[in-house]
């Protein structure tokens, strides 16, 4: 991939179903989720090595990022770094982003600080002290933006640089096809661990993506029986749903012969305002 590959695709979910069969109608409109596949990331990135700079804003133009590592050996498909190690590759990825967070906070500081401190201008000291406070987080402690203790007011200022390492982060491991039916794989317990350890409460989702093809060349019926007969589900219903949800986001219903509709709103949205969604 150089080029990022843009897909929507719908948020399943059973209630929707049940609703347009129900009603039967004209019109029908799921929750959708916008997937961007960005190219892979090497060492080095973040001071533009491989696809580097280019890769990183494409990254900016999203609202949260799919960690995607690799677990399985397979000759033909070379490795970057030569051997598969996924443990080693979240540290990657999240050391260039977290660099590259960097590069630019330093950047947009010494701006203001010759604006603010130099300069004497006191309407963009709130900024200042935002982005001073953060450099500790980011630059002295070496964590990601999303783990700082952050008031209104500095969320406020984060929100407009669209900072890397501020966007939640969901992790998917892909599998052989075998190791995904026996559920078992070397790395899993690591990849836990990590994750636990640098990002406690994300989600760690397996799936195959060798397998994930072969179920879409199958016929409905073909790929009912195969998953029935290996105990298994698609990983793909399960991906999409908890990208959805680490949006923050949420969907309501409008149902009639015209058309099912789902409505989506920012978690926490109350009543009155949700229903101002769908009458502007």
């Amino acid at each position: 991939t150089i080029d990022p590959n843009e897909s929507r695709v719908p948020v399943p979910d059973e209630r929707y179903d049940y609703l347009c069969e129900y009603h039967k109608p004209a019109s029908k409109v799921p929750a959708f989720l916008n997937v961007v596949d960005i190219a892979g990331l090497v060492r080095g990135a973040a001071e533009g090595q491989g696809l580097g700079n280019a890769f990183l804003s494409h990254i900016k133009a999203c609202d949260a990022i799919f960690n995607l590592c690799r677990a399985f050996d397979d000759e033909e498909v070379i490795h970057v770094d030569g051997e598969v190690n996924p443990v080693r590759d979240l540290e990657t990825i999240g050391e260039e982003l977290r660099l590259k967070d960097e590069e630019q906070l330093l950047q947009h500081l010494d701006k203001l600080d010759r604006t603010v401190n130099r300069g004497g201008d006191k309407k963009l000291k709130p900024e200042f002290d935002a982005l001073a406070k953060l450099k500790t987080v980011l630059v002295d402690e070496k964590k990601h933006i999303r783990f700082g203790d952050w008031s209104a007011a500095d969320i406020e200022v984060l929100n407009k640089y669209l900072f890397l390492t501020s966007k939640p982060a969901l992790y998917l491991v892909n599998l052989s096809e075998k190791d995904y039916i026996r559920k078992k794989n070397k790395w899993l317990p690591k990849l836990k661990e990590w994750i636990d350890k640098n990002d406690p409460g994300a989600p760690l989702i397996p799936f195959s993506g060798v397998l994930e093809t072969k179920l879409l060349e199958m016929e409905p019926e073909e790929r009912k029986a195969f998953l029935k007969e290996n105990g298994i589900t698609s990983a793909l219903d399960k991906i999409i749903v908890q990208g959805y949800k680490a949006l923050q986001l949420e969907y309501f219903f409008t149902a009639g012969h015209d058309e099912v509709k789902a409505w989506t709103i920012q978690k926490g949205t109350k009543a009155p305002q949700a229903a101002g969604r769908i009458h502007t």
